[in-house]
């Protein structure tokens, strides 16, 4: 929280110091790319950051406690060392996951289906399914997450199942859990939403405004899905829990039995945040998708009343600004889509660029390192200005996938 004006001073960004607190800037937020409004500068990183983008900003001189998730700047720059290593090369395995993440949304669309028809669920296919998402995240978690982005409105259900499978493993590997505990953790995000399967399709897919009696319809899927769940042999009891608590909130104000944070469970309150930013980031029949920095500022901003707080500021770092498969402005009025997240300088992704200045369709892609702003190869101008959604100046990311952009480069 901002301090008063009288604690408020302004600075030159050179006159920046590490410990500081940037209380107000130069220009309005919402024209940067900063998530948190107010942070503590950490490192001298952070202060680089600030001055690629401000010319003067006020600080606040009252004492501020910085959260044990602060990620400075808010643009999780430095997101904390995991256990696992990335040791195979993005493309290579974007290569391998292109059909393995179609297989992988067929299975879950399937068994779906199938749980709607009335079958038992799947499970030893459900956990292969985590299994192979766990997998790919150690070796390199940007290949799943760009898959992750590609959208099919037609299989929302089945591809929001499977995304939030694979972004509850990518956070939990950020927060460290060891490969056992990341195959639970996926399983409840896959999971999740299975009760919905009891839920009439007209009511999951009305594009207009829920009436109360179909209100109440939907907010039952939490009850089925536990019910589904529970007469599931073998089935990790954690999931029970998650399909029935997702909806939870910490202040008590969710739903279905509108019990306090201190009454949710870990993966639980994992699973909310993600499930929350999924659908989010998503088009579906009712509303359009918000781009990831949007949906990022909502959880910021719910953060300790919806969600659990320090979770969320985690999240947010987990993810970071331009997550990959983001569609990107460049000051130079370049537009692309990002590649690969850049583990130490998160606001500098490699990207590729596919509309040059005059937002015209260049003639040949190209790839580009932001990294090179940091050396002084790459003028500041290539820095990004602002992310768009899906499908903004005629580039939609299915299209390009099916085309093969990330396999021929």
């Amino acid at each position: 929280m901002v301090g008063s004006s009288s604690n408020l001073t302004k600075l030159h960004v050179g006159e920046l110091r590490v410990g500081m607190y940037v209380a107000k800037l130069d220009r309005d937020w919402l024209d940067t790319p900063f998530i948190m409004q107010g942070f503590l500068l950490e490192d001298t990183e952070d202060i680089d950051i600030v001055s690629e983008y401000c010319e003067y900003v006020w600080v606040d001189t009252a004492p501020h406690k910085a959260s044990p998730y602060s990620s400075g700047v808010g643009t999780a720059t430095s997101a904390p060392r995991s256990r696992f290593q990335p040791h195979v090369d993005v493309k290579e395995e974007q290569r391998k996951m292109v059909n393995a993440f179609r297989a992988a949304r067929r299975e879950t669309k399937g068994m779906l289906d199938n749980i709607r028809l009335g079958e038992a669920i799947n499970t030893e296919q459900a956990k292969e399914t985590v299994r192979e998402c766990v997998q790919s995240i150690i070796r390199h978690p940007d290949a799943l997450l760009w898959m992750a982005r590609i959208r099919d409105e037609r299989e929302y259900t089945a591809e929001h199942s499977l995304n939030v499978c694979i972004l509850a493993v990518a956070f939990g590997k950020q927060l460290g859990l060891d490969e056992q505990d990341l195959e639970k953790l996926g399983l409840c995000g896959l999971l999740h939403d299975v009760g919905k399967m009891r839920v009439p399709v007209d009511i999951l897919d009305k594009p207009g405004e829920l009436t109360e009696k179909e209100k109440r319809m939907m907010k039952a899927h939490t009850v089925h899905g536990r019910n589904l769940l529970m007469s599931t042999p073998s089935i990790y009891a954690g999931a029970i829990d998650t399909a029935y608590s997702h909806h939870e909130r910490m202040d008590g104000t969710g739903y279905p039995r509108k019990i306090p944070g201190s009454g949710v469970s870990f993966f639980t309150r994992i699973i909310a945040i993600v499930d929350a930013y999924d659908a989010m980031t998503a088009d579906r029949c009712y509303s359009r998708a918000k781009t990831s920095t949007e949906a990022l500022k909502i959880i910021y901003e719910a953060r300790g009343t919806h969600f659990d707080e320090q979770l969320a500021l985690k999240f947010i770092q987990t993810i970071g600004l331009y997550p990959p498969g983001s569609l990107v402005e460049l000051y130079t009025g370049e537009v692309g889509i990002v590649l690969e997240s850049n583990q130490t300088f998160r606001h500098l992704p490699r990207i590729i660029l596919l509309l040059d200045e005059q937002k015209n369709k260049r003639a040949k892609e190209k790839i580009v390192d932001l990294i090179q702003v940091e050396s002084g190869d790459l003028p500041r101008r290539f820095l990004i200005k602002q992310v768009w959604r899906d499908g903004s100046f005629g580039i939609v990311l299915r299209e390009y996938q099916k085309r093969g952009l990330v396999l021929k480069h």
